[in-house]
């Protein structure tokens, strides 16, 4: 079999399992496509012994015919995740040289199921960001271009390596987190699948945070089968994580049968924003035909509280990020700053700081300790955790009224070329969050599809937003739209 790479997680696992290709040959193509595609900067932290060596371990393990799903499969690993002995530096240079002496849960996971660890993969600095152009490792690019023009494009943010790897085909399919859209949003950019399971269904431990009560773990696979395969080896209850849920993590690929005949589709009036391209509102009104023609009713709902979720989501996330990052400070942890003759500790705090954190990272860190300050965390911080409870109950309202899913874009636009947009207005990249802060405000799950092209040939992707602990339904619904979507384009290699 030639280009082992291109393979999805479900068709490698078959090949596996039929004996017709081992998983150090399926390592050693991706290890190949990685070290021809250095123009991507996906891939931050190489370990191709580690992998070759879990590949072999896999093989053995096959042949002894006790192997679970994802046993032998080469993923990446973002660079949030803690893996041991390997650096980890959530793309900051404060965590400079930091090689973490354990596992976080969910790459340990993974490896205990016999998935094969390429390396670690480039992000937005400690997650902040919606376009990886926050990373100290320098911009992760997008395999795709606009037509014929060779201006590089973003593979969105913050999970951006991984989005690139698994669309060029480096890997077979790789983690991601998300805080306000950071799986959904480059899944979106790049025509992939990335879901975001409910907030506590994967353990939150060993992941650097950036906004506790926010952050969640997903895969980012080529397929939504590949994502339920892929899930449900990453979820589980973890006594380590005191918001991990108790709850028993069901077979997500059995439940993948298209069939969603009755299955109530709410499209929410809230999200038809003004001045919203017209690619994206055809997409939109596409994929709910689809659905209709599998069988779902397509129904008009409301979800009064969306203008605020912007605005509460950049004053939590900050508030949390401040407050997560305090301890990144040269004493507790991180690279310390050289400092002068007659400095003290105030000033070795401020320059180890400065240092350390790229603007983006300072710039909410600034946010959020300022509506966290005496005079303003009434004015702001408690209100936006006032609007956080009715953004929740709004779909808690859909969902009673016996709405199953609601459909939604994933993104408000496609891709955009790197450095297109400036720091100048932060606020520009922030809209980019629109359709996906609510699910992580709500602590929902939602998956994101790829359904078309737009004119200039780039990806664009669907949402779908699943009631509580309902993965499955909602990945058995994304799998009936993926199907009437039919999309299988992919990159040109340019590379």
């Amino acid at each position: 079999m030639s280009d082992l790479n291109k393979l999805g997680l479900a068709e490698a696992r078959d090949a596996l399992r039929a004996g017709d290709v081992t998983s150090v040959e399926l390592t050693e193509a991706c290890l190949t496509a990685i070290d021809a595609a250095d123009a991507l900067n996906a891939f931050v932290h190489k370990t191709p012994e580690i992998a070759i060596e879990r590949a072999k371990a896999a093989d053995a393990r096959i042949k002894a015919g006790d192997a679970p799903s994802m046993c032998g499969l080469p993923i990446g690993i973002k660079d949030l995740f803690c893996t041991k002995g390997v650096p980890s530096q959530a793309a900051s240079k404060i965590l400079e040289g930091f090689k973490p002496e354990y596992e976080s849960t969910v790459s340990q996971q993974l490896a205990d199921a016999g998935a094969v660890m390429l390396g670690k993969l480039n992000m937005d600095e400690f997650a902040m960001g919606s376009s990886n152009e926050t990373s100290v490792y320098g911009n992760a690019v997008s395999p795709w271009r606009r037509g014929n023009d060779d201006a590089q494009l973003t593979p969105g943010g913050s999970s951006g390596g991984s989005a690139s790897a698994v669309s060029a085909d480096l890997c077979l399919a790789a983690t991601g987190t998300d805080t306000g859209g950071s799986i959904r949003q480059p899944a979106a950019f790049v025509g992939i699948t990335g879901i975001k399971p409910t907030y506590g269904r994967c353990s939150r431990w060993g992941i650097v945070a950036f906004a506790s009560s926010l952050d969640q773990a997903g895969p980012m696979t080529k397929n939504v089968r590949d994502a339920a395969i892929m899930l449900e080896t990453m979820c589980g209850h973890d006594t380590k994580d005191s918001t991990s849920a108790e709850l028993a993590v069901p077979n997500f690929e059995a439940m993948l049968t298209g069939d969603i005949k009755g299955k109530k589709i709410g499209i929410p009036k809230e999200y038809r924003m003004d001045g919203m391209p017209a690619e994206i509102e055809k997409l939109w009104a596409d994929g709910a035909a689809m659905l209709k023609d599998a069988g779902a009713e397509i129904v008009d709902i409301s979800l009064p509280h969306t203008k605020y979720a912007l605005p509460a989501y950049y004053v939590i996330a900050p508030a949390e990020a401040s407050s997560n990052l305090a301890r990144y400070d040269g004493v507790r942890y991180g690279r310390r700053a050289q400092i002068g003759q007659g400095d003290g500790i105030t000033e070795m705090y401020e320059k180890t700081r400065a240092e350390g954190f790229g603007h983006e990272v300072q710039r909410r860190v600034m946010v959020g300790t300022y509506v966290l300050s005496a005079g303003f965390y009434d004015a702001y911080y408690n209100r936006a955790r006032k609007v956080r409870t009715l953004i929740k109950k709004d779909f808690e309202d859909v969902f009673a009224a016996g709405v199953d899913a609601i459909l939604t874009p994933a993104t408000p636009s496609a891709s955009f070329g790197l450095g297109e947009m400036t720091e100048a207005d932060p606020v520009q990249m922030y809209l980019n969050d629109v359709f996906t802060v609510t699910v992580n405000l709500a602590g929902l799950p939602g998956i994101s599809v790829p359904a078309g092209l737009d004119s200039q040939g780039l990806p664009l992707g669907l949402q779908l937003i699943g009631r509580p602990w309902d993965e499955g339904d909602l990945l058995n619904t994304a799998y009936a739209l993926e199907s009437a979507a039919g999309f299988v384009a992919k990159p040109g290699k340019w590379w």
